[in-house]
């Protein structure tokens, strides 16, 4: 069993930054794969970042690719996503989710966050 709790969302201003943290529970939290996801008012949840186990490998969707970066501590059971040059367009509620391996599919990850919002003014 793992569960997650995200933090670190909030109102910001077009081209403004901010830090997601989503912190695990679990002794499995190192072996598995993160990613975050999001999902705007009345629109599909859609896939924003995964990374492997070991940090090393990471992936992006073409929205925020060169904007945002994931990242983990796996000694703080957590993931991060840095948010930069956010738009109105990134308005939504961000979650983590965890998955044996990283996908942009959401149904492959099987234990979610209850996620955080994320408020972009123009």
């Amino acid at each position: 069993q793992v569960q997650l709790v995200e933090s670190g969302g909030g109102l910001v201003q077009t081209g403004g930054s901010l830090r997601l943290s989503c912190a695990a529970s679990g002794r499995t939290f190192s072996s598995r794969a993160m990613g975050w996801f999001r999902r705007a008012p009345g629109k599909e949840r859609e896939f924003v970042a995964a990374i492997s186990w070991s940090g090393v490998t990471a992936d992006y969707a073409d929205s925020v690719k060169g904007r945002f970066t994931i990242s983990r501590d796996n000694a703080k059971r957590t993931v991060y996503l840095q948010m930069n040059s956010l738009k109105p367009e990134d308005t939504a509620v961000y979650t983590c989710a965890t998955a044996p391996n990283p996908s942009r599919q959401s149904a492959l990850y099987n234990y979610w966050g209850q996620g955080t919002q994320v408020t972009v003014s123009s």
